[in-house]
C-alpha cells in the first residue's frame, strides 16, 4: 500500500480539536459556518478533514459542534454505541487513504443510551448486534461512565486490531484514541 501523507498529523490534528473543546465550552452558541458558499466551496474542493470520528449515533452528539470545526474539517462515521465493524473499518481506511487524514478519534459519551441499555439489562431484539458488541467490551460492568470507557477502548483496539491500520501506524503515523464527551458539560476526556 506504501506509506500515506497526511494534510494535518495527528498530533497537530489531535490540538486543534482539544482547542477547539476548549472554545466550544467557554461559548455560549456553537458555531458552524455552514453559509451558502461554504457548501459550495466544499462540494468544488477536495476533501481535506484533519480528523476521523467515529461516534454514536445520538442526536445530542455533534462533533463538528463540539470541537468548534468548520464544515469539511471532520469525517464523521456515526452508528449506535460507536461500535465498530467492517463497515466503519472501510470508512476509516478510505477517509485515511484518500482524503490524508491521520488522526482517528473513537468518541464515547455519557448517558449513552445504548451502553445503558446493555447495562441494565434492557437491550431490545433491533440492538442485538450492537448489544453483543457492547457487552463484548464492557463484560458485567455496571458502572454507566467505567462501561462507556470500556467500550470506546475495545473500539480503539478493534481499528487498531486492522493490519492496514497497523501498518499505516508504523509507516505514516496514524494515530487512533479514544475519547468520551460529557453531554453535561460539553466536554471532551481523551483517554
Amino acid at each position: 500500500m506504501g506509506k500515506v501523507e497526511y494534510n494535518c498529523q495527528a498530533r497537530e490534528a489531535l490540538k486543534k480539536l482539544i482547542e477547539g473543546n476548549k472554545k466550544y465550552v467557554e461559548s455560549s452558541k456553537a458555531s458552524i459556518d455552514i453559509d451558502k458558499e461554504a457548501l459550495l466551496k466544499n462540494y468544488k474542493d477536495r476533501q481535506a478533514p484533519y480528523a476521523i470520528i467515529v461516534t454514536c449515533s445520538d442526536s445530542r452528539v455533534i462533533p463538528e459542534a463540539i470541537f468548534s470545526a468548520e464544515l469539511g474539517d471532520l469525517f464523521v462515521i456515526r452508528v449506535d454505541g460507536n461500535v465498530i465493524d467492517s463497515h466503519q473499518l472501510e470508512s476509516i481506511v478510505y477517509a485515511e487513504e484518500h482524503f490524508g487524514t491521520g488522526l482517528v478519534v473513537v468518541l464515547g459519551h455519557t448517558h449513552c443510551s445504548a451502553i445503558d441499555a446493555v447495562v441494565s439489562g434492557h437491550s431490545h431484539e433491533y440492538t442485538e448486534y450492537i448489544a453483543t458488541d457492547i457487552k463484548k467490551a464492557i463484560g458485567s460492568e455496571k458502572d454507566e461512565y467505567k462501561a462507556c470507557i470500556m467500550n470506546v477502548m475495545h473500539c480503539c483496539d478493534v481499528v487498531e486490531s486492522s493490519l492496514m491500520i497497523q501498518q499505516d501506524e508504523r509507516e505514516s503515523g496514524l494515530n487512533v484514541v479514544g475519547a468520551v464527551y460529557d453531554l453535561e458539560t460539553g466536554e471532551v476526556e481523551f483517554i
